[in-house]
């Protein structure tokens, strides 16, 4: 599959063969929606709590006597019905994460990168070297290329200057190699990846 690669001023620089079992994948839904899912419970800290009986500060002294009140019977202020009282079946502390298979997520993350090819919003840039690391010129040569909220997926380093020139402009993301994952290349509408980014996936996903 070979693809055009362009400068960051968008000119020709030549063309790369990109892998067709990583690029040219048929898309499957399901695999990206699992990956997804994963994803996101895994970011829930899952620290939400609401106190339960025991932990209700209070006296533990029966509120009235048990018959001739006219009211219903009750045996402490802390149950669920009175004001201040505990919450009956409420969120404990725990951890949200779901299992799924590596081999799940690398396909998934193979799936991910088809997606962008299939639907032409995939990207080859040489390097994401600037000469100018200013936010304004970065901003502008983005516009200019077409890219409204780009995901660039740089080297094992990103370059310093590029980092920090991009990470002000909105709708914009940069990740390092190692960082690329399926949530945030399908909420981007453009991808974006260096020559190096690319090597390095292929390596990783074969």
């Amino acid at each position: 599959m070979k693809t055009k690669v362009i400068t960051l001023e968008n000119k020709d620089a030549g063309e790369i063969t990109l892998a067709k079992e990583v690029f040219g994948l048929d898309v499957r839904n399901d695999i990206l929606h699992r990956m997804v899912e994963w994803q996101r419970a895994k970011k829930r800290a899952g620290t939400h709590k609401t106190k339960t009986v025991s932990e209700i500060s209070g006296t533990t002294k029966k509120p009235w006597k048990q018959k001739g009140t006219g009211n219903a019977r009750a045996g402490s202020l802390r149950s669920p019905q009175f004001r201040g009282g505990a919450r009956i079946f409420g969120p404990v502390v725990r951890s949200h994460e779901l299992g799924l298979n590596k081999k799940v997520r690398k396909l998934a993350l193979r799936h991910a990168l088809s997606s962008k090819k299939k639907d032409g919003t995939l990207f080859i840039i040489e390097s994401d070297a600037v000469k100018k690391p200013k936010t304004k010129d970065l901003a502008a040569t983005f516009k200019k290329n077409g890219w409204d909220a780009p995901l660039i997926i740089g080297g094992e380093k990103l370059d310093e200057g590029f980092a920090k020139a991009a990470r002000n402009i909105k709708h914009v993301d940069v990740l390092p190699q190692a960082g690329a994952n399926v949530y945030d290349i399908l909420r981007h509408k453009q991808l974006v990846l260096t020559k190096d980014a690319v090597k390095h996936l292929e390596e990783k996903l074969k």
